[in-house]
């Protein structure tokens, strides 16, 4: 899954996009905030997980 593919997810699950920095689209909701790499069509594979008080999508 790549990391528009994670965006598109969370947005889906009411997370908006607050900040993009560089390569990394930050996505807040009830005043958490998650990193998402966002590096094309390039794959974000286990190394991304969200933090672990975020539940998942």
């Amino acid at each position: 899954m790549n990391g528009k593919d994670i965006i598109s997810k969370l947005k889906a699950d009411g997370w908006k996009l607050d900040r993009i920095n560089g390569s990394h689209h930050i996505m807040v909701k009830g005043g958490v905030a998650v990193p998402v790499p966002v590096h094309g069509s390039r794959d974000a594979g286990p190394v991304w997980s969200p933090p672990s008080h975020v539940k998942p999508v």
